[in-house]
């Protein structure tokens, strides 16, 4: 196989790998593999050392300038984050229940911040399918919530 087909195998693979962790660092990999290959395929002589310096200099390049420029455009404006601490930020947040939602021996699903979380009723009372809801506690994984009045609107 081609130098450079196993510098574009890499990208390929970091783009899947940046796709299932949407962290922007490996991304800014890939891109530095691409360089590499393209280094390969139009400089097929070049040393394996000095293609890897080349992807190593892209990728740098897109961490320290790329990153901070992309991280600021994609931030919500006039928001704060949704999770400052682990889960903490999600109490006080508006979800809406998915199915009934009982008590803690019989929970239901809410959708919250785009997933589905375990909850139920803080107060013993059952919880309609489609209601709104407000997150009062976090326990584990399962969330502890509240009717709430009003339509609901959470962020999906």
């Amino acid at each position: 196989m081609s130098t450079y087909a196993i510098w574009f195998v890499a990208a390929l693979a970091l783009l899947v790998l940046e796709l299932a962790s949407t962290t922007f660092f490996s991304i800014f990999l890939a891109i530095g593999a691409f360089a590499a290959g393209l280094l390969a395929f139009v400089f097929p002589d070049s040393a394996v050392w000095f293609q890897a310096i080349v992807a190593i200099a892209v990728a740098m390049l897109g961490v320290i300038v790329g990153r901070p420029f992309l991280a600021s455009r994609l931030k919500r404006k006039g928001e704060g984050p949704l999770t400052p601490g682990v889960h903490g930020g999600f109490v006080g947040q508006r979800a809406l229940a998915l199915d009934d939602i009982g008590e803690e021996l019989h929970p239901g699903h809410v959708r919250l911040a785009g997933e589905t979380w375990l909850a139920f009723s803080d107060d013993h009372q059952p919880i309609a399918t489609g209601a709104p809801v407000i997150v009062t506690a976090v326990r584990g994984t399962t969330l502890v919530v509240r009717p709430t009045t009003g339509s609901a609107t959470p962020e999906s």
